[in-house]
């Protein structure tokens, strides 16, 4: 399944005088990174939110805030600052002793100079609180999870009309080699003829094997059907429920090795320029491809699932959805 890694979403929950509010945007990363930004009373939900959010997403830098407005009475308490209050009535006793002051010290004289009244720190009810958080962080993540998939579905829509024009270049390509040995046997005559100017009498026999020769050195059929393997491939697990990005990440760079090789044996200008094209939308699929969730996996070694892929390919039994693989033996 395609799922960007890039999105926004928000949600709101207020049980009784308590409201959280969680705000959740996903960014194109390698790996998981939760930043979380909460007061500093609420700390102890740190872990507990940011479990409910790697439990989500897979993969992708993923910047959390969350609010909390408690308006219980039990929050919007104060407390008296004794020792301040001892401090600045001595402070005022001695001011007027100092400078033989007539006036009353009075309690408004006390709470203009400040500081007496401090707010209480008094956290909700855990239970209440934890349930609202973690409410809220859930509407959250299923808008940011509806979001991934429609940004994905766009996503995808630009891959398959990538992959049809890359299928349509592989038919092409495949077509065009079936005829090497007589293009081949052409072009000997041509040249041989160019370099004797029709002095020398050809043996056509000889133009044969040469031709044979080099139609072998230059035969693509092996590339061509794993390339048509990787695309079968590519297809089915963009349809799978999964994650993708990293599985579809090293198809990619199997399908470039392949049409790389394509290209290097490849005399016929026309089939080097289809092969230029399918590599050109090869590099467009892989852009698109980093912006792609991968492995639900955390700790994925991208080195080892490739080994692991290559190992089975070389299988003598390795067949491929739709009838296409390695020959068998």
């Amino acid at each position: 399944m395609i799922k960007s890694m890039t999105a926004f979403a928000t949600a709101e929950k207020t049980v009784d005088e308590l409201t959280v509010t969680v705000d959740i945007r996903s960014y194109n990363s390698r790996y998981i990174d939760i930043y979380l930004r909460i007061p500093t009373s609420y700390h102890s939900l740190e872990d507990r939110i940011k479990a409910l959010i790697s439990d989500r997403v897979a993969r992708g830098r993923v910047e959390v805030r969350v609010q909390i407005d408690d308006r219980t009475e039990e929050a919007s308490g104060l407390e008296v600052d004794y020792g301040r209050a001892r401090s600045l009535m001595t402070a005022l006793q001695e001011l007027k002793a100092e400078f033989n002051l007539e006036n009353e010290i009075t309690l408004a004289m006390l709470i203009d100079a400040g500081g007496i009244f401090k707010p209480t720190e008094k956290l909700p009810n855990e239970d209440i609180l934890w349930t609202a958080v973690k409410d809220c962080t859930a509407l959250a993540l299923e808008g940011l999870e509806t979001m991934r998939r429609k940004e994905g579905d766009f996503i995808a829509e630009d891959i398959k009309r990538r992959l049809d024009f890359i299928n349509d270049g592989l038919k092409h390509i495949k077509k065009g080699s079936k005829d090497l040995l007589g293009q081949y046997q052409e072009r000997l005559k041509e040249r041989i003829s160019l370099l004797t100017q029709n002095m020398v009498e050809l043996d056509p026999a000889r133009v044969a094997q040469e031709a044979a020769f080099l139609a072998d050195r230059s035969d693509i059929s092996e590339e061509i059907v794993r390339a048509a393997s990787h695309l079968e491939q590519f297809n089915q697990i963009m349809r799978a429920p999964d994650p993708a990005g990293r599985k579809l990440n090293f198809l990619l760079q199997e399908l470039n090795r392949e049409f790389n090789t394509m290209g290097a044996k490849i005399g016929n200008a026309d089939m080097a320029h289809q092969i230029i094209h399918v590599k050109s939308e090869l590099e467009k699929i892989r852009e698109q491809i980093q912006n792609v969730e991968g492995s639900a996996s955390r700790q994925v070694d991208e080195d080892k699932i490739g080994r692991q892929f290559l190992q089975l390919a070389q299988q003598p039994d390795f067949l491929t959805v739709g009838g296409v693989g390695r020959p068998q033996d």
